[in-house]
């Protein structure tokens, strides 16, 4: 099925301001590629590493022996290789299975891979993350899905996907210095106005989507279509006033910012997603300081005592807004997780993997959930260490 998506063009001035300048005490997207840098030759050892690791995990895969042979020889003449359907689709899951910092590792090999390599213009990938999305929503049972666009190859670097997700929330701040929206996505936003698009005072503004069909190239912007970002209206099961609010959020998280490398080949605009844990959203998205920051809001309509900390009114607001968005989505039939369903199910992948011989690399400080750490299984453990070098993996953007 083919969408639609509505593209403008604006002249931008020389010296227009740069997308990823970091605002005050607002992290920013991650960088892009400098311009005039180009994508370096595979390194031939991580690509035999990677065959023979696929070869080893995949039965009735073939002769290992042959296929290295083949990559050797397309390395020597191209600077690069390509996988088979089998092999990216394989790596893809098993750069998810490496994820350190992700607890939803149980279902990894579930992940539905769409192979669109052959898709490189800046028309082409903003239809299909479009059409990612639709499918990554599925009625509202979220399913994790990964599509993959154009490699970067020696000398010809491949598009790349602005945005640090798919779907995010416009924040600017106003001329009082009140901010409106996510103040997360304040660099996205201003470069999104500088290419033409037109903000609104409101502060759950979807942002476009902007892509760099080179990276030295000024971005093109596209608005999603209708039907594409499926929203969650937020309310409590206990508190009407809960609704009038207004609050909401979307119900896929696709990450689009990460480089998936496999084999030493990087794919730059490679959107993923699994679906939300309600911490995400309701301990951190919209609690924390220097995002949404409602938790005063919630603590005042609560009636709370927030005359001193010691009434602990911030941890009572900060439950009752997790109950909401929990509620909230469960109503919708929305996929989401909480946060002590999905620390025993991650304890179950440890226990899965240990029985394939093979190590769960976690980082402590992410793989805790947000809220009532302690009372998960997940905080009272150590996890197999951090290896940066570990391949196939979703790594930053770096260049």
């Amino acid at each position: 099925m083919v969408f639609s998506l509505i593209r403008r063009r604006a002249s931008a001035p020389a010296g227009a301001a740069c997308p990823y300048a970091a605002a005050s005490a607002v992290p920013a997207p991650a960088s892009a590629p400098a311009a005039g840098r180009e994508p370096e030759r595979v390194d031939r050892r991580q690509a035999e590493e990677f065959v023979r690791q696929f070869h080893e995990e995949t039965p009735g895969s073939g002769d290992a022996d042959a296929r290295v042979r083949r990559v050797r020889a397309e390395i020597a003449r191209t600077g690069t290789y390509e996988h088979t359907p089998e092999e990216l689709a394989f790596g893809a899951k098993v750069a998810w299975r490496n994820a350190a910092r992700c607890i939803g590792r149980l279902y990894w090999s579930s992940l539905v891979v769409r192979d669109l390599r052959g898709v490189s213009s800046a028309d082409g990938i903003a239809a299909a993350c479009a059409e990612h999305l639709r499918a990554a929503g599925n009625d509202g049972r979220i399913r994790p899905v990964l599509t993959v666009f154009a490699p970067d190859r020696p000398g010809r670097p491949a598009p790349r996907i602005v945005n640090d997700q798919l779907v995010r929330y416009a924040g600017h701040r106003t001329d009082a210095g009140r901010w409106v929206g996510d103040p997360r996505a304040a660099a996205t936003t201003a470069l999104a106005r500088e290419l033409g698009w037109k903000r609104e005072e409101e502060p759950f503004q979807v942002l476009p989507l902007m892509v760099r069909e080179r990276p030295d190239a000024r971005p093109e912007w596209y608005e999603l279509p209708d039907g594409a970002v499926r929203e969650v209206p937020l309310r409590h099961p206990e508190h009407a006033w809960f609704a009038g609010l207004g609050l909401r959020w979307y119900a896929v998280p696709a990450i689009s910012d990460m480089v998936l490398e496999i084999g030493g080949v990087r794919y730059p605009a490679a959107p993923f997603n699994g679906w939300y844990m309600g911490t995400e959203i309701g301990a951190r998205n919209l609690a924390d300081a220097d995002r949404y920051d409602l938790l005063p809001l919630v603590a005042e309509r609560l009636g709370l005592d927030r005359s001193s900390e010691r009434t602990l009114w911030r941890d009572r607001a900060l439950v009752e807004l997790n109950v909401a968005v929990l509620h909230s989505f469960q109503e919708d039939g929305v996929t989401m997780a909480d946060h002590h369903t999905e620390s025993e199910r991650f304890l179950k992948h440890i226990a899965r993997e240990r029985r394939h011989g093979r190590p769960t690399p976690a980082d402590w400080s992410w793989i805790v959930p947000p809220l009532s750490g302690a009372a998960t299984p997940v905080f009272h453990r150590y996890y197999d260490p951090v290896d940066p070098d570990l391949r196939p993996a979703f790594v930053p953007r770096q260049a």
